[in-house]
């Protein structure tokens, strides 16, 4: 079969290898499913670039993507949530990518069934985002009738982070773009705040979470928009010691990560709120979850381009150099 490949570690090249590599094989957990679409993201292009090298240590080659809709093909013996025949979706597990192949095998709990009325382009858009989203509610504790600020929410993240919260019954304040201020508002969105005209600094105060989608100067100037003991997650900033443990990566690793992130932690101290960095894992209890909220929604994800699979390298590269208004996506068929 067919798969896209990561040969080495190149800072200055992301280009992956077309090979012919062997079937996999499934043990008694596993579905063998073959490939309809997969999604592309910076993580892909990250990790050909070796920066999560110290999160997951992959043993190159590896085949290349992380997410992805298709068919099931095989289960194995234990198996007991899913039929030859399904149309599944998931995040690969972090030990385990390999998205980009016309084949692969994954552990039962990392799938969830796609909902009917999304095409397969459509689908693949989800997973990863969507468990990002799912997975820092969790963190945060994020509790009914409390109030969160999603950064930067008229984005594909915001997109989906915004009915997701709202359908946990949270009260969601989020900026951005005034164009696409009525989209958020009919996605859930209880205010809007326009970027280039008001600063949300000024504006909100004594917010319970935030989800930090921007990064950089952004996250100390959302911290300030927390009540005491209010709690932010960064998809953008950096891992901190309280992550690596989270994480149960080895000591040495922890002591460097508490290094590197006690820059936030001390910001974080300095507002009295919390400071959480997230690498989402997969997890198909979490996107079954997902899938049935957009399932009663209707929620279509936004997509920018769809590349054929020998196209793949194009289509990272769009992801890494190119302003794209929603999911780059390679169809297999």
């Amino acid at each position: 079969m067919r798969a896209a490949q990561i040969e080495k570690y190149d800072k200055n090249n992301i280009m992956v290898n077309m090979v012919e590599i062997e079937k996999p094989n499934i043990g008694d957990k596993d579905l063998l499913i073959r490939v309809v679409a997969a999604g592309v993201n910076p993580v892909d292009n990250m990790i050909s670039r070796g920066e999560v090298r110290m999160i997951v240590p992959y043993k190159l080659p590896i085949v290349s993507g992380n997410e992805f809709v298709g068919i099931v093909e095989k289960i194995g013996e234990n198996v007991s949530k899913f039929n030859v025949g399904d149309r599944v979706f998931a995040r690969m597990p972090l030990n385990k990518i390999g998205a980009f192949a016309e084949y692969i095998a994954v552990e039962e709990e990392a799938l969830a069934k796609v909902p009917e009325y999304l095409t397969s382009i459509e689908a693949a858009a989800i997973p990863l985002t969507a468990l990002t989203i799912m997975q820092s509610l969790e963190l945060m504790g994020a509790e009914k009738g409390k109030t969160i600020f999603i950064s930067g929410g008229t984005g594909s993240v915001g997109a989906m982070a915004i009915p997701i919260a709202k359908a946990k019954g949270l009260t969601v304040i989020t900026n951005g773009s005034v164009e696409s201020r009525d989209r958020v508002l009919d996605l859930g969105a209880e205010k809007f705040i326009d970027y280039m005209t008001e600063d949300y600094t000024k504006i909100l105060k004594n917010i319970d979470y935030v989800l930090d989608t921007l990064g950089g100067k952004e996250t100390e100037k959302q911290m300030s928009i927390l009540k005491k003991g209010g709690k932010l997650v960064s998809l953008r900033a950096m891992p901190n010691g309280s992550f690596a443990k989270r994480m149960n990566l080895p000591k040495w690793k922890q002591i460097l990560f508490g290094i590197a992130g006690s820059k936030f932690d001390k910001m974080a101290a300095k507002y009295g709120v919390t400071y959480d960095f997230i690498y989402v894992e997969s997890n198909g209890r979490q996107l079954q979850e997902v899938a049935d909220i957009f399932e009663s929604l209707k929620i279509k994800p936004s997509i920018d381009t769809v590349f054929t699979f020998d196209k793949v390298n194009e289509a990272l590269d769009k992801v890494a150099n190119g302003r794209s208004k929603g999911k780059t996506v390679i169809s297999m068929e």
